[in-house]
């Protein structure tokens, strides 16, 4: 572990290599698990504001599940997810034709239809944050239904830090992922 900035950074982020192989998992994060994906207070807002326009883009069983739910959820825990679909996947989940899962979010993004791209949670994976009063926690999910999403890191030598380029910097902005940059080639 390091810090940078008001981060605590798993060293994980630059030993670790990754690259999503959907031909392989074919989404499977975005079905998988117990929960809906993690979103901020302020994705909330979004959610509500841009659902309209990616409602078109949406399966009838994730509209259902939205409208019925609402287009996130609070947990017994107070924590702020996306709905799911009868306790399974994301109901914001879509599929291409060769059944590889997708968001409908990200869709609707990519046509042109809104500017918000997906929760920065969906975003980032495998990193994920945990925020705290002093600072936020920035580590390196492993999770066995990515085991070739490693496999092909490692293979095109890839470490997680690079894979999330994007949104890590959509998440602490380019300077902290420059600096993140400057630690990892002195390790």
């Amino acid at each position: 572990m390091f810090q940078l900035g008001k981060t605590i950074v798993s060293e994980d982020l630059i030993t670790k290599d990754f690259v999503c192989n959907l031909n392989a998992c074919k989404g499977a994060c975005c079905i998988e698990g117990e929960a809906g994906a993690p979103i901020s207070k302020e994705e909330v807002a979004i959610l509500k504001e841009i659902y309209p326009k990616v409602k078109p883009f949406l399966r009838p069983e994730g509209i259902a599940a939205i409208e019925k739910q609402g287009t996130h959820i609070e947990t017994e825990n107070n924590e702020l997810e996306t709905p799911l679909v009868e306790g399974k996947e994301c109901a914001y989940v879509t599929f291409t034709d060769k059944g590889i899962a997708s968001c409908g979010i990200e869709d609707a993004f990519n046509a042109g239809a809104i500017d918000f791209r997906k929760p920065i949670s969906c975003h980032l994976y495998p990193v994920r944050v945990q925020d705290y009063s002093e600072f936020s926690a920035v580590n390196y999910h492993r999770w066995p239904i990515c085991d070739d999403a490693c496999t092909l890191g490692k293979e095109l030598q890839v470490p997680v830090y690079k894979f999330t380029k994007a949104a890590l910097i959509r998440k602490f902005g380019e300077n902290w992922y420059a600096e993140l940059e400057k630690i990892a080639s002195e390790m």
